[in-house]
This record gives structure tokens, sequence and C-alpha cells, in this order.
């Protein structure tokens, strides 16, 4: 129900008010977010296709059990892992009013978000060092672009995360920061189920 009503001006013109404030629909921000997610689902469904399809085509080059360094990107798996629990922890203080404590853990979440990325691109960069780069084969082509892709989301969410922190900062735990560190926590456990099939899919079977 609108909760509105008009006056008419001296020129007979009417001019409407909301008297409630209430501009945004109810949940229509969480429905659109899922919305969201499901065409990254596709993106990242694609690009898992792709990699199944050009996996084992190495151009007389390198395989992935020649490359993968599997400690060093088990040691990267268990800092995007750790940062969900963080995120949890985070939104577990939110639920109970407690600002400061959910912006350490949002900061303690962004620091593990930032170390996840600095040994990708660790990674990467010895990678290309060694001759590997995305252009010596059909299979290094599809890792860097998988593996890549993943990393540009970390760090969307990473720019989100410390925009929200400074929003909560100043405004508090207003009901639209709320709705946002909602909508934040659901990309950031997504990231995560899609680092685990990455981990699985690419390196683990990509190393036998």
């Amino acid at each position: 129900m609108s909760h509105t009503i008009s006056l008419t001006e001296a020129g007979g013109a009417p001019r409407f008010y909301d008297l409630k404030g209430e501009h945004h629909p109810q949940q229509g921000t969480l429905l659109g977010f899922w919305l969201y997610l499901m065409s990254d689902c596709l993106i990242f469904a694609v690009l898992f296709a792709v990699f199944a399809v050009l996996g084992k085509s190495y151009a007389a080059g390198p395989s992935g059990a020649d490359l993968f360094d599997l400690p060093l990107v088990a040691v990267n798996t268990g800092f995007l892992l750790f940062s969900s629990i963080t995120y949890g922890l985070a939104m577990i203080a939110m639920n109970h009013g407690k600002k400061q404590h959910l912006l350490i853990w949002l900061a303690v979440t962004g620091l593990f978000g930032a170390a996840f990325l600095g040994l990708e691109l660790y990674e990467f960069a010895h990678l290309i060092h060694e001759g590997a780069g995305p252009q010596r084969s059909a299979f290094l082509s599809a890792f860097f672009t998988l593996v890549g892709t993943h990393g540009l989301h970390v760090t969307f969410g990473i720019i989100w995360l410390v925009t929200l922190m400074i929003q909560v900062g100043k405004h508090g735990l207003i009901k639209e920061n709320k709705r946002r560190l909602i909508c934040l926590s659901m990309f950031w456990h997504f990231l995560d189920v899609v680092w685990i099939g990455v981990f699985t899919f690419v390196y683990l079977m990509g190393s036998m």
C-alpha cells in the first residue's frame, strides 16, 4: 500500500508526499542480488566447461602436474576459507548490534582476502617467469582465465568490503548498511564455493 497524500498548490498542480519515506521495495535488493549471483554462476559454469575441454591441450608444454605447487595452493585455500569464517563472525556481531566487533572482523576478512590475492599473484608471476603464461597453450589460457576471473571477483569483493567499513563507521548499523552487508556475505561465501571447485577440479585433478 502506498503511504502518500496529495496536496494542491496555488497554481493547481498536485504535489505528492511520502509519509513513510519507504521508496525501497521490501526484499527487492536481496532478490536482485540472488539474480546477479545466478548470472555469475553461469559465467563460472562456462569457464569450468571450457577448462574441462581444453585442460589436456598442453601443446607439448607443461601440464598441471609439472606446474602446480599444491602446498602453496592449499595455504591460499586456507586463507579464503578462514575469511569466510571471519565474515560469519562479522555477521554475528552485526546481528548483536556490536559495531566495533563488526568492523574488526571485517578488517580481518579483508586481510585474509588480500593474502589470498597476494599468493595468487605470486603464483601467476612465477608461472609466467617459467615460460608458462596464458599464451603457451590452450590449457594455460583456460587456467589463467578461470582462476583470474575468480581473483578479479575477490578484488571487487575487497573493494566493496572496505567501502562498507567506511559506511558503517560513518552511519552505523542502519538498515541500509545491514542489507548491504548481507549481500556482500552472499557474494563472499559464493566465491568460497567457487574456489573449492577450482581447487578440486583444476589443482587436485590437474596434478594427478
